[in-house]
């Protein structure tokens, strides 16, 4: 998730380039939906950032970082996605490997309880809700004719 959510801020740095290019606010992008009753850009980051701090962190059993989701920027977004990224890196990964049998339990006590036994919840719902909110940011800065390749997304991919 950090590498991805590195390439999204590689893209929202071309975001900025375009808009300038084009002679317009690139704050205008943070607005804009795929359709009307999808989520904007700002939050479309958002979420993907929440998820990259919540799923390792989870899985780790270890507390989540919040962060409030108020960032009204591009370079707000940015600066999410930074310590989103930092926050994910500072768990220790064999922290997060014995948490695949780990019970995770999302809003607990709640009607909307969910139970996931932790290589479920990575697999089935933190990393398909985490790609769809990082993919619809792409879509959305596509959309708007920011010039965006499947290489952006992918970013550069580790050899061996």
């Amino acid at each position: 998730m950090a590498h991805a959510l590195g390439n999204l801020s590689l893209m929202l740095d071309k975001a900025v380039a375009h808009a300038s290019s084009a002679a317009y606010d690139p704050e205008l992008l943070l607005g804009q939906r795929l359709i009307v009753d999808m989520f904007p850009l700002a939050r479309q980051v958002q979420i993907a950032c929440d998820f990259a701090r919540g799923v390792p962190a989870r899985l780790a059993g270890v507390d989540v970082l919040s962060q409030p989701d108020n960032q009204q920027s591009i370079a707000e977004l940015k600066q999410l996605i930074e310590v989103s990224v930092a926050f994910a890196r500072s768990i220790d990964a064999a922290a997060i490997d014995a948490g695949a049998e780990r019970i995770i339990v999302l809003r607990p006590g709640t009607p909307n309880e969910r139970r996931f036994k932790g290589t479920d919840y990575l697999v089935h719902y933190g990393l398909p809700n985490f790609y769809f909110h990082l993919t619809s940011a792409y879509a959305i800065l596509r959309a708007n004719g920011v010039p965006l390749g499947k290489k952006d997304f992918l970013g550069s991919l580790p050899t061996l």
